[in-house]
């Protein structure tokens, strides 16, 4: 099935599902939000109620509503603006697949159903096929994501063939950091012409060696312009400035990797950077530490990511 959008390709932001303090969802900073992707970081791709976004803490009306106000407030701003659809339940994924469509999203993601699981690639492609057919009209992405999903069928192995059982299949989100799998999803497919958006931040240079098109990641959020110059750089073959810019981005996320760094950590960051207010996370997620925020602070200044004067400030300058 040929689709006239152009094909999902560079950075692509995981969206943050902003919140009040008491856990309502705070849908009066999207458009502001959506402005700060777009002029201070340099992303025009979106990735809404995936992980980053705590899709599967909020209700499904929630979900429907968090949808509408991203495609509403990018229209015209945004390139691309692709909805996870992915539940336990597959009547719900089918009601926000076809809902999706309905807004006029430009895309459709499912992950594997992780608590009664799909042990074998045909079952899983039956699921996924039912989810796709509710929306026929929108590109349909796989999002891998064994290490939360526990679903270990190998993505090399549900690509074969994927094409024939559903048409609309256009890509994947490949989360985990197998690249053995992930290099084997580009060479076997090389005729097909899929999206291929890498999904583990601190690896995405490898990931383009492989032939990864793209990348879906929380840290796009705000080191979306230091990605998008190794992006560049990576383009013009000047691998040794790629280099440095994948180890300034590594730098940064070791540091917060060790003081324990999940979807609270990167709301806290966000509200840090962006001066957009992302509020806690809904439980059973606990909000960051002040002292995460304090000891990531000061990292992303040493790093030349945080201008000292203003945290607002979304310039982001080399560092070395």
């Amino acid at each position: 099935m040929a689709f006239p959008k152009k094909k999902l390709q560079g950075l692509v932001a995981a969206t943050i599902t902003p919140m009040t303090e008491n856990g309502e969802i705070n849908f009066s900073v999207i458009g502001q939000y959506v402005d700060y992707l777009v002029k201070e970081q340099g992303v025009k791709n979106i990735f809404v109620n995936g992980t980053t976004g705590e899709g599967l803490s909020l209700s499904i009306s929630e979900r429907r509503k968090v949808a509408e106000e991203w495609v509403t407030k990018g229209k015209d701003k945004l390139d691309q603006v692709v909805i996870h659809v992915g539940a336990l339940s597959l009547k719900e994924s089918q009601e926000l697949a076809q809902h999706a469509a309905e807004i006029g999203a430009d895309g459709i993601a499912v992950i594997a159903p992780f608590f009664l699981k799909p042990w074998t690639k045909d079952i899983l492609i039956n699921f996924l096929k039912e989810v796709a057919a509710a929306a026929p009209a929108l590109p349909f992405y796989y999002y891998h994501i064994p290490a939360l999903t526990g679903v270990k069928i190998r993505a090399e192995e549900l690509l074969d063939g994927i094409q024939d059982k559903i048409p609309t299949f256009q890509g994947l989100k490949f989360s985990d950091t197998d690249l053995l799998d992930f290099g084997q999803c580009v060479d076997q497919n090389r005729q097909q012409q899929f999206a291929f958006l890498f999904g583990v931040d601190e690896q995405l240079l490898s990931a383009l060696v492989m032939g990864a098109t793209g990348a879906v990641g929380s840290t796009y959020n705000y080191l979306g312009k230091k990605t998008n110059q190794m992006l560049e750089a990576f383009e013009r073959k000047d691998l040794s400035l790629a280099l440095n810019y994948q180890f300034c981005i590594q730098r940064f996320i070791n540091f917060v990797v060790k003081l324990g760094f999940g979807v609270s950590q990167t709301k806290a960051i966000m509200t840090l950077v962006s001066g957009i207010p992302m509020g806690p996370p809904r439980l059973p997620l606990q909000k960051a530490s002040r002292e995460f925020t304090d000891s990531a602070e000061a990292k992303l200044k040493s790093l030349d990511f945080l201008s000292f004067t203003d945290l607002k400030d979304g310039s982001l300058e080399a560092s070395s």
